[in-house]
Protein backbone atom coordinates (compact mmCIF):
# COMPACT_ATOMS: atom_id res chain seq x y z
CA UNK A 1 0.00 0.00 0.00
CA UNK A 2 1.33 3.58 -1.07
CA UNK A 3 2.39 5.94 1.53
CA UNK A 4 1.51 9.12 -0.02
CA UNK A 5 -1.91 10.45 0.79
CA UNK A 6 -2.19 12.45 -2.23
CA UNK A 7 -4.08 9.20 -3.48
CA UNK A 8 -6.86 10.28 -1.22
CA UNK A 9 -9.32 12.12 -3.05
CA UNK A 10 -9.83 15.10 -1.11
CA UNK A 11 -6.31 15.57 -0.44
CA UNK A 12 -5.70 15.76 -4.41
CA UNK A 13 -7.76 18.74 -4.11
CA UNK A 14 -5.51 20.35 -1.87
CA UNK A 15 -2.36 22.24 -3.76
CA UNK A 16 1.06 22.16 -2.29
CA UNK A 17 1.08 24.27 0.60
CA UNK A 18 2.89 27.18 0.00
CA UNK A 19 4.21 28.35 3.20
CA UNK A 20 5.97 24.61 4.03
CA UNK A 21 8.36 25.35 1.92
CA UNK A 22 9.48 28.57 4.14
CA UNK A 23 8.55 26.82 6.96
CA UNK A 24 11.35 23.85 6.09
CA UNK A 25 13.93 26.50 5.59
CA UNK A 26 13.24 28.29 8.94
CA UNK A 27 13.92 25.25 10.82
CA UNK A 28 16.82 24.42 8.60
CA UNK A 29 18.55 28.06 9.43
CA UNK A 30 17.31 27.56 13.27
CA UNK A 31 18.97 24.07 13.66
CA UNK A 32 21.99 25.35 12.12
CA UNK A 33 22.15 28.10 15.19
CA UNK A 34 21.17 30.95 12.59
CA UNK A 35 18.91 33.54 14.51
CA UNK A 36 15.74 34.01 12.08
CA UNK A 37 13.49 36.77 13.20
CA UNK A 38 9.92 35.23 12.08
CA UNK A 39 7.56 37.85 10.97
CA UNK A 40 5.91 34.82 8.91
CA UNK A 41 3.00 33.01 10.86
CA UNK A 42 0.33 35.51 12.54
CA UNK A 43 0.87 33.63 15.68
CA UNK A 44 0.37 36.28 18.86
CA UNK A 45 3.95 36.65 21.25
CA UNK A 46 2.02 38.03 24.36
CA UNK A 47 0.78 35.93 27.43
CA UNK A 48 -2.84 35.72 28.12
CA UNK A 49 -4.28 38.77 30.56
CA UNK A 50 -3.35 37.35 33.81
CA UNK A 51 -6.94 37.62 35.22
CA UNK A 52 -7.84 35.46 32.19
CA UNK A 53 -4.97 32.88 33.41
CA UNK A 54 -6.18 32.83 36.90
CA UNK A 55 -9.52 32.52 36.32
CA UNK A 56 -9.13 29.46 34.41
CA UNK A 57 -6.47 27.99 36.90
CA UNK A 58 -9.72 28.89 39.62
CA UNK A 59 -12.41 26.88 37.29
CA UNK A 60 -9.96 23.97 36.50
CA UNK A 61 -9.62 23.10 40.12
CA UNK A 62 -13.27 21.62 40.18
CA UNK A 63 -13.48 18.10 39.24
CA UNK A 64 -16.97 18.60 37.64
CA UNK A 65 -15.43 20.76 34.83
CA UNK A 66 -13.26 17.88 33.34
CA UNK A 67 -16.62 16.02 31.94
CA UNK A 68 -17.93 16.87 28.43
CA UNK A 69 -18.50 19.60 27.65
CA UNK A 70 -21.29 21.29 25.22
CA UNK A 71 -20.34 21.42 21.80
CA UNK A 72 -22.40 24.65 20.99
CA UNK A 73 -20.84 26.29 23.90
CA UNK A 74 -21.96 26.83 27.50
CA UNK A 75 -24.52 29.05 27.99
CA UNK A 76 -22.53 31.53 30.12
CA UNK A 77 -19.97 32.42 27.36
CA UNK A 78 -22.71 32.26 24.77
CA UNK A 79 -24.88 35.21 26.78
CA UNK A 80 -21.10 36.91 27.38
CA UNK A 81 -20.85 37.26 23.51
CA UNK A 82 -24.60 38.30 23.15
CA UNK A 83 -22.91 40.81 25.47
CA UNK A 84 -20.27 41.90 23.54
CA UNK A 85 -22.29 42.53 20.53
CA UNK A 86 -24.64 44.59 22.15
CA UNK A 87 -21.63 46.62 23.57
CA UNK A 88 -20.06 46.93 20.65
CA UNK A 89 -22.01 47.03 17.71
CA UNK A 90 -25.07 47.43 19.26
CA UNK A 91 -26.70 44.44 18.06
CA UNK A 92 -29.05 42.19 19.75
CA UNK A 93 -28.66 38.69 19.44
CA UNK A 94 -30.19 35.55 20.44
CA UNK A 95 -27.62 33.62 22.26
CA UNK A 96 -29.83 30.28 22.07
CA UNK A 97 -30.00 30.18 18.22
CA UNK A 98 -27.90 33.39 17.07
CA UNK A 99 -24.56 32.87 18.19
CA UNK A 100 -22.96 29.41 19.28
CA UNK A 101 -19.25 28.88 20.48
CA UNK A 102 -16.67 27.12 18.19
CA UNK A 103 -12.82 26.07 18.65
CA UNK A 104 -11.64 28.72 16.80
CA UNK A 105 -13.60 30.79 13.99
CA UNK A 106 -11.51 28.50 11.44
CA UNK A 107 -13.00 25.33 12.59
CA UNK A 108 -16.40 26.77 13.11
CA UNK A 109 -15.89 28.24 9.41
CA UNK A 110 -14.74 25.09 7.72
CA UNK A 111 -17.43 23.02 9.76
CA UNK A 112 -19.80 25.57 8.46
CA UNK A 113 -18.99 24.75 4.94
CA UNK A 114 -19.70 20.67 5.32
CA UNK A 115 -22.39 21.96 7.00
CA UNK A 116 -24.17 23.66 3.80
CA UNK A 117 -22.01 22.21 0.91
CA UNK A 118 -23.11 20.34 -1.76
CA UNK A 119 -20.90 18.76 -4.19
CA UNK A 120 -20.22 21.10 -7.11
CA UNK A 121 -21.64 24.19 -4.99
CA UNK A 122 -20.05 27.42 -6.35
CA UNK A 123 -18.56 29.66 -3.48
CA UNK A 124 -17.28 33.50 -4.25
CA UNK A 125 -14.22 34.16 -2.82
CA UNK A 126 -12.16 37.26 -2.23
CA UNK A 127 -8.21 36.96 -3.66
CA UNK A 128 -6.13 37.07 -2.41
CA UNK A 129 -7.74 35.77 0.98
CA UNK A 130 -7.20 33.72 4.02
CA UNK A 131 -6.52 30.20 2.90
CA UNK A 132 -9.39 28.31 4.85
CA UNK A 133 -11.67 30.91 3.14
CA UNK A 134 -11.44 29.07 -0.11
CA UNK A 135 -10.24 25.34 1.11
CA UNK A 136 -12.59 24.46 3.64
CA UNK A 137 -14.88 24.79 1.10
CA UNK A 138 -12.82 22.86 -1.30
CA UNK A 139 -12.62 20.49 1.00
CA UNK A 140 -16.17 19.91 1.16
CA UNK A 141 -16.36 19.65 -2.25
CA UNK A 142 -17.48 22.80 -3.51
CA UNK A 143 -15.86 25.28 -7.04
CA UNK A 144 -14.36 28.55 -5.85
CA UNK A 145 -14.70 31.49 -8.16
CA UNK A 146 -12.82 33.97 -7.00
CA UNK A 147 -12.92 37.76 -6.90
CA UNK A 148 -9.81 39.80 -7.34
CA UNK A 149 -9.82 42.46 -4.97
CA UNK A 150 -6.97 45.53 -6.03
CA UNK A 151 -4.62 45.45 -3.02
CA UNK A 152 -2.13 48.37 -3.95
CA UNK A 153 -1.73 51.30 -1.44
CA UNK A 154 -2.87 49.69 1.37
CA UNK A 155 -6.28 51.46 0.59
CA UNK A 156 -9.82 49.91 0.81
CA UNK A 157 -11.27 47.54 -1.84
CA UNK A 158 -12.78 49.55 -4.56
CA UNK A 159 -16.88 49.09 -4.10
CA UNK A 160 -17.69 49.86 -7.68
CA UNK A 161 -15.47 46.96 -8.92
CA UNK A 162 -16.29 44.81 -6.21
CA UNK A 163 -20.07 44.61 -7.08
CA UNK A 164 -19.12 44.15 -10.96
CA UNK A 165 -16.94 40.98 -9.50
CA UNK A 166 -19.62 40.08 -7.56
CA UNK A 167 -22.33 40.61 -10.08
CA UNK A 168 -20.54 38.76 -12.89
CA UNK A 169 -19.44 35.89 -10.72
CA UNK A 170 -23.36 35.38 -9.90
CA UNK A 171 -24.57 35.80 -13.55
CA UNK A 172 -21.79 33.77 -15.37
CA UNK A 173 -22.49 30.72 -12.43
CA UNK A 174 -24.11 27.49 -12.76
CA UNK A 175 -25.30 26.50 -10.31
CA UNK A 176 -25.86 30.03 -8.75
CA UNK A 177 -23.30 30.79 -6.12
CA UNK A 178 -23.96 29.41 -2.88
CA UNK A 179 -22.00 31.62 -0.62
CA UNK A 180 -19.97 34.77 -0.41
CA UNK A 181 -17.25 35.22 2.08
CA UNK A 182 -15.87 38.32 3.38
CA UNK A 183 -12.63 38.85 5.85
CA UNK A 184 -12.37 43.10 6.86
CA UNK A 185 -10.05 43.62 8.46
CA UNK A 186 -8.43 41.05 5.53
CA UNK A 187 -5.96 38.89 6.27
CA UNK A 188 -3.19 39.12 4.54
CA UNK A 189 -4.10 42.65 2.76
CA UNK A 190 -5.48 44.60 6.04
CA UNK A 191 -8.18 46.01 4.19
CA UNK A 192 -10.63 47.70 5.90
CA UNK A 193 -14.33 48.22 4.91
CA UNK A 194 -17.22 50.73 6.62
CA UNK A 195 -20.85 50.08 6.64
CA UNK A 196 -21.28 51.64 2.99
CA UNK A 197 -19.59 48.43 1.88
CA UNK A 198 -21.59 46.18 2.83
CA UNK A 199 -24.97 47.51 2.14
CA UNK A 200 -25.18 47.08 -1.59
CA UNK A 201 -23.63 43.12 -0.83
CA UNK A 202 -26.08 42.47 1.85
CA UNK A 203 -28.63 43.67 -0.56
CA UNK A 204 -27.49 42.24 -3.65
CA UNK A 205 -26.59 38.72 -1.69
CA UNK A 206 -30.91 38.98 -0.33
CA UNK A 207 -31.61 39.19 -4.06
CA UNK A 208 -30.34 36.62 -5.16
CA UNK A 209 -30.07 34.16 -1.91
CA UNK A 210 -26.80 34.21 -1.80
CA UNK A 211 -24.97 33.60 1.72
CA UNK A 212 -22.65 35.72 3.18
CA UNK A 213 -19.80 34.37 6.08
CA UNK A 214 -18.26 37.36 7.14
CA UNK A 215 -15.20 36.98 9.10
CA UNK A 216 -14.40 39.48 11.85
CA UNK A 217 -11.18 37.84 13.38
CA UNK A 218 -9.37 41.22 13.78
CA UNK A 219 -12.33 43.29 15.07
CA UNK A 220 -10.21 45.15 18.15
CA UNK A 221 -7.07 44.76 16.42
CA UNK A 222 -7.33 48.37 14.52
CA UNK A 223 -5.54 51.74 14.79
CA UNK A 224 -6.76 54.72 13.02
CA UNK A 225 -10.25 55.81 12.28
CA UNK A 226 -13.49 54.07 13.78
CA UNK A 227 -13.85 50.67 14.76
CA UNK A 228 -14.20 48.03 12.18
CA UNK A 229 -18.05 47.40 11.77
CA UNK A 230 -19.98 44.37 12.31
CA UNK A 231 -22.35 43.24 8.54
CA UNK A 232 -24.86 42.37 11.47
CA UNK A 233 -25.58 46.07 12.25
CA UNK A 234 -27.72 46.19 9.17
CA UNK A 235 -30.44 44.80 10.27
CA UNK A 236 -31.27 42.91 6.57
CA UNK A 237 -28.30 41.29 7.06
CA UNK A 238 -29.44 38.65 9.39
CA UNK A 239 -31.16 37.39 6.37
CA UNK A 240 -27.98 35.67 4.72
CA UNK A 241 -25.21 36.39 7.07
CA UNK A 242 -23.32 34.79 9.33
CA UNK A 243 -20.13 36.45 11.09
CA UNK A 244 -17.12 34.57 12.94
CA UNK A 245 -15.06 36.49 15.63
CA UNK A 246 -12.33 35.54 17.53
CA UNK A 247 -10.53 35.76 20.95
CA UNK A 248 -6.91 34.64 19.73
CA UNK A 249 -5.67 37.80 18.66
CA UNK A 250 -8.06 40.35 21.04
CA UNK A 251 -6.99 38.77 24.24
CA UNK A 252 -3.90 36.92 23.24
CA UNK A 253 -5.58 33.86 23.30
CA UNK A 254 -4.71 32.05 19.72
CA UNK A 255 -3.75 28.59 21.59
CA UNK A 256 -6.84 28.60 23.54
CA UNK A 257 -9.11 28.16 20.27
CA UNK A 258 -12.31 29.83 21.50
CA UNK A 259 -13.96 31.23 18.88
CA UNK A 260 -17.92 32.50 17.66
CA UNK A 261 -20.26 31.96 14.81
CA UNK A 262 -23.44 34.68 14.95
CA UNK A 263 -26.41 36.08 12.65
CA UNK A 264 -28.38 33.72 10.53
CA UNK A 265 -30.54 31.24 12.31
CA UNK A 266 -30.53 28.72 9.59
CA UNK A 267 -26.85 29.12 9.48
CA UNK A 268 -25.89 28.62 13.46
CA UNK A 269 -28.39 25.91 13.47
CA UNK A 270 -26.68 23.84 10.68
CA UNK A 271 -23.33 24.01 12.14
CA UNK A 272 -24.47 23.07 15.35
CA UNK A 273 -25.84 20.40 14.00
CA UNK A 274 -22.90 19.34 12.32
CA UNK A 275 -20.76 19.58 15.07
CA UNK A 276 -22.95 17.75 17.55
CA UNK A 277 -21.18 15.25 15.39
CA UNK A 278 -18.00 15.82 15.42
CA UNK A 279 -17.09 17.17 18.89
CA UNK A 280 -17.79 17.97 23.04
CA UNK A 281 -16.52 21.50 22.60
CA UNK A 282 -14.11 23.39 24.13
CA UNK A 283 -12.90 22.48 27.76
CA UNK A 284 -15.32 23.67 29.78
CA UNK A 285 -12.51 25.78 32.25
CA UNK A 286 -11.42 27.25 28.73
CA UNK A 287 -14.93 28.41 28.08
CA UNK A 288 -15.50 29.74 31.62
CA UNK A 289 -12.31 31.86 31.69
CA UNK A 290 -13.25 32.80 28.07
CA UNK A 291 -16.20 34.25 29.33
CA UNK A 292 -14.38 35.67 32.25
CA UNK A 293 -12.70 37.62 29.82
CA UNK A 294 -16.04 39.34 27.97
CA UNK A 295 -17.46 39.95 30.74
CA UNK A 296 -14.84 41.71 32.77
CA UNK A 297 -12.16 44.48 32.60
CA UNK A 298 -11.38 45.45 28.85
CA UNK A 299 -8.26 47.97 29.64
CA UNK A 300 -6.02 44.93 28.30
CA UNK A 301 -7.39 44.95 24.71
CA UNK A 302 -6.70 48.56 24.51
CA UNK A 303 -2.91 47.33 25.55
CA UNK A 304 -2.66 44.56 23.10
CA UNK A 305 -3.84 47.04 20.64
CA UNK A 306 -1.67 49.83 21.14
CA UNK A 307 1.16 47.22 21.27
CA UNK A 308 0.89 46.05 17.97
CA UNK A 309 0.25 50.14 16.48
CA UNK A 310 3.82 50.52 18.05
CA UNK A 311 5.11 47.48 16.11
CA UNK A 312 3.36 49.03 13.25
CA UNK A 313 5.06 52.31 13.43
CA UNK A 314 8.03 50.86 14.19
CA UNK A 315 8.12 48.41 11.56
CA UNK A 316 6.66 50.24 8.61
CA UNK A 317 9.50 53.74 9.77
CA UNK A 318 12.36 51.01 9.67
CA UNK A 319 10.97 49.80 6.17
CA UNK A 320 11.03 53.01 4.86
CA UNK A 321 14.48 53.60 5.91
CA UNK A 322 15.39 50.28 4.50
CA UNK A 323 14.33 52.39 1.08
CA UNK A 324 11.00 50.03 1.45
CA UNK A 325 7.35 51.97 0.89
CA UNK A 326 5.26 49.72 2.38
CA UNK A 327 1.76 50.73 3.34
CA UNK A 328 1.01 51.18 7.31
CA UNK A 329 -2.11 49.36 8.01
CA UNK A 330 -5.13 50.65 9.47
CA UNK A 331 -6.28 47.48 11.29
CA UNK A 332 -5.18 44.02 11.57
CA UNK A 333 -1.44 42.36 12.90
CA UNK A 334 -0.32 42.03 9.57
CA UNK A 335 1.72 44.72 6.82
CA UNK A 336 1.19 43.74 3.28
CA UNK A 337 3.88 45.02 1.16
CA UNK A 338 4.56 45.40 -2.22
CA UNK A 339 7.75 43.25 -3.04
CA UNK A 340 10.22 46.04 -4.24
CA UNK A 341 10.77 46.70 -7.78
CA UNK A 342 13.95 45.15 -8.02
CA UNK A 343 13.12 42.10 -6.81
CA UNK A 344 9.55 42.33 -8.49
CA UNK A 345 11.17 38.97 -11.20
CA UNK A 346 11.44 36.93 -8.44
CA UNK A 347 7.78 36.43 -7.12
CA UNK A 348 6.93 36.25 -3.64
CA UNK A 349 7.97 32.95 -2.67
CA UNK A 350 11.46 33.18 -3.98
CA UNK A 351 11.92 36.45 -2.39
CA UNK A 352 10.58 35.07 0.63
CA UNK A 353 13.48 32.47 0.57
CA UNK A 354 15.87 35.49 -0.29
CA UNK A 355 15.08 37.19 2.99
CA UNK A 356 15.67 34.52 5.41
CA UNK A 357 18.89 34.01 3.42
CA UNK A 358 20.11 36.64 3.49
CA UNK A 359 18.41 38.99 5.83
CA UNK A 360 17.23 36.02 8.24
CA UNK A 361 13.68 37.41 8.51
CA UNK A 362 10.97 34.93 7.89
CA UNK A 363 8.00 36.60 5.69
CA UNK A 364 4.60 34.82 4.35
CA UNK A 365 4.90 34.43 0.64
CA UNK A 366 1.89 36.43 -1.22
CA UNK A 367 1.54 33.85 -3.47
CA UNK A 368 0.16 31.67 -0.43
CA UNK A 369 -3.14 33.62 -0.04
CA UNK A 370 -3.73 33.31 -3.74
CA UNK A 371 -2.22 34.19 -7.15
CA UNK A 372 -3.75 37.87 -7.45
CA UNK A 373 -1.31 38.15 -3.98
CA UNK A 374 1.61 37.23 -5.62
CA UNK A 375 3.10 40.72 -6.27
CA UNK A 376 3.71 40.93 -2.18
CA UNK A 377 4.57 39.49 1.27
CA UNK A 378 2.73 39.86 4.17
CA UNK A 379 4.66 40.26 7.52
CA UNK A 380 3.33 39.85 10.96
CA UNK A 381 3.55 42.54 14.09
CA UNK A 382 4.60 38.98 16.33
CA UNK A 383 7.46 39.95 17.39
CA UNK A 384 9.00 42.94 19.88
CA UNK A 385 9.89 46.07 19.03
CA UNK A 386 13.92 45.44 19.40
CA UNK A 387 13.40 42.80 17.08
CA UNK A 388 11.13 44.29 14.45
CA UNK A 389 13.99 47.07 14.38
CA UNK A 390 16.73 44.40 13.98
CA UNK A 391 14.36 43.06 11.30
CA UNK A 392 14.48 46.01 9.23
CA UNK A 393 18.21 46.53 9.91
CA UNK A 394 19.58 43.54 8.59
CA UNK A 395 16.78 44.27 5.83
CA UNK A 396 18.73 47.25 4.64
CA UNK A 397 21.66 45.91 4.42
CA UNK A 398 20.63 42.95 2.70
CA UNK A 399 19.32 45.79 -0.07
CA UNK A 400 22.15 47.75 0.46
CA UNK A 401 24.77 44.57 -0.74
CA UNK A 402 22.05 43.68 -3.32
CA UNK A 403 22.22 47.18 -4.91
CA UNK A 404 26.02 47.37 -4.62
CA UNK A 405 27.02 44.05 -5.79
CA UNK A 406 30.44 42.52 -6.39
CA UNK A 407 33.12 44.55 -6.61
CA UNK A 408 31.67 47.55 -7.65
CA UNK A 409 30.17 48.14 -4.18
CA UNK A 410 34.12 48.40 -2.63
CA UNK A 411 33.79 52.08 -4.58
CA UNK A 412 31.99 54.48 -2.28
CA UNK A 413 30.79 56.79 -5.20
CA UNK A 414 30.14 53.42 -7.59
CA UNK A 415 28.27 52.30 -4.45
CA UNK A 416 26.20 55.89 -3.79
CA UNK A 417 25.14 55.78 -7.67
CA UNK A 418 23.57 52.36 -7.36
CA UNK A 419 21.86 53.23 -4.12
CA UNK A 420 20.45 56.61 -5.61
CA UNK A 421 19.42 54.32 -8.91
CA UNK A 422 17.85 51.64 -6.18
CA UNK A 423 16.21 54.47 -4.59
CA UNK A 424 17.72 53.65 -1.60
CA UNK A 425 18.94 55.91 1.46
Amino acid sequence: MSSDSSEFHRIKRLPPYVFAEVNAMKARARAAGEDIIDLGMGNPDQPTPQHIVDKLVETVQNPKTHRYSNSRGIPGLRRAHAAYYKRRFNVDLDPETETIVTIGSKEGLANLANAITSPGDTILVPNPSYPIHPFGFVLAGASIRHLPVGTEGGKSPDLDAFMNQLERATRHSVPKPLALVLNYPSNPTAQVVGLDFYRPIVEFCRKHQIYILSDLAYSEIYFEGDPPPSILEIPEAREVAIEFTSMSKTYSMAGWRIGFASGNKKLVAALARIKSYLDYGAFTPIQVAAAHALNGPQDCVEQIRQMYKQRRDVLIEGLAQAGWQVPSPAASMFAWAPIPPQFAHLGSLEFSKLLMQEAKVAVSPGIGFGEYGDGHVRLGLVENVHRIRQATRNIKEFFRSNAAGGAASEDPEVRKQLYKEAGLP
